[in-house]
């Protein structure tokens, strides 16, 4: 380990490196401050402590301190100084230093005792810096690992619902890809944007409560049907709201715009989804015959991004409609049912979402 000793004695400077070279350790040795300095950058990952005069010419100790503590604030700093003793000793630990010695120093084994004591104190800093950075990292990791279990088990979620009446389930990953796409064009962050893509695939979650004869029934449903049908809105946000009850899951449906009190973003993104992914922009849509921005863009987004792939899929009740028959429905419907800018989001974006459709076609 190598000691740096500062001072502009020769003689003193002399004695007391042979004094740490005797104990084992390597020396350097400066007259002065800005000597010290030079020194100090020439091996200071391997530089165990540093002695340092006080009253030294060109920069003084003081200003050594100074210095040395920006750049190497672990570093131990031992001062050692006749001048002013008490006053100076206060102003140099003030300033940095990690213990005082005054001369003349007549039992060289204090100033032994004082190196082990500093360097025990840093390799306990080290330790403690290492032990913390270790705990962060593996809060981080654990965290992360959380967050993506939460994340596969609501997407496994949505793909179970989407198996109903899609085998592949790759009409709930498509939604996901392009309501990210369409988010980011719209301005929404990228943690918005990837919260999105995870839960807008759970807006049809509540088509697990809806019956097979109902759900993939050949043909146009009638009215008491698609009163049944509807109901899946509302079954797939109980099944996302709270776990207490199911009058308490029914009754946070109605109070749609109520956080959950656990915390938890994504569950209110997705029971927010499922709820609302059928209100149309006029107003005339359903559970709540909610209009314009009163709407939530997520949900505008979803219902944009929903409609298209439904039209352009084929289902056990319907072929996949030509994409120029889909966009012109997406087009003819702005104003309607869709946000006008959402669907204008929709056409200028509609390369990169032709790609998601090639990508994970069924």
């Amino acid at each position: 380990m190598n000691i740096l000793v500062i001072d502009d004695e020769d003689g003193l400077r002399r004695s007391l490196c042979a004094y740490l070279e005797d104990l084992g350790y390597d020396t350097l040795d400066a007259g002065n401050g800005r000597e010290g300095l030079d020194a100090m950058h020439k091996v200071l990952p391997d530089l165990a402590a540093v002695i340092v005069d006080l009253n030294m010419p060109v920069l003084d100790g003081y200003g050594f301190l100074q210095q040395a503590r920006l750049e190497a604030p672990e570093l131990p700093i031992i001062v050692l100084s006749g001048v002013g003793v008490v006053d100076d000793a206060l102003q140099a630990v003030r300033i940095g230093a990690w213990d005082f010695l005054t001369k003349p120093l007549h039992n060289l084994s204090v100033l032994a005792h004082t190196l082990d004591k500093v360097m025990e104190k840093a390799r306990l800093i080290r330790e403690n810096r290492e032990y913390q950075t270790n705990l962060e990292q593996l809060v981080q990791q654990r965290t992360a690992e959380l967050e993506r279990t939460r994340r596969q088990i609501m997407h496994r979620l949505s793909r179970a619902a989407e198996y109903k009446d899609n085998e592949t389930g790759h009409h709930v990953i498509r939604v996901g890809e392009i309501a990210a796409v369409l988010a980011q064009a719209l301005g929404l962050d990228e943690a918005d944007c990837a919260n999105l893509r995870d839960c807008a695939p759970l807006h049809d979650i509540g088509k697990i409560g809806i019956p097979d004869e109902v759900l993939l029934k050949p043909g146009k449903l009638d009215p008491a049907e698609w009163k049944i049908m509807q109901q899946h809105c509302m079954f797939g946000c109980e099944i996302l709201g709270p776990l207490t009850s199911k009058e308490e899951a029914h009754s946070s449906c109605e109070q749609w715009d109520r956080k959950d009190l656990g915390g938890n973003e994504l569950l209110d993104l997705a029971r927010m989804l499922a709820l609302l992914h059928h209100e149309r922009w006029d107003g005339s849509g359903y559970p709540f015959g909610l209009a314009g921005e009163d709407i939530p863009l997520a949900a505008r987004i979803v219902a944009v991004v929903d409609t298209y792939d439904a039209l352009s899929s084929e289902r056990p009740y319907k072929e996949a409609f030509p994409e120029e028959k889909c966009l012109a429905i997406i087009r003819e419907s702005s104003g309607s049912h869709f946000d006008p800018e959402v669907v204008e989001a929709f056409f200028a974006n509609i390369e990169s979402i032709r790609s998601i459709r090639v990508r994970w076609q069924d």
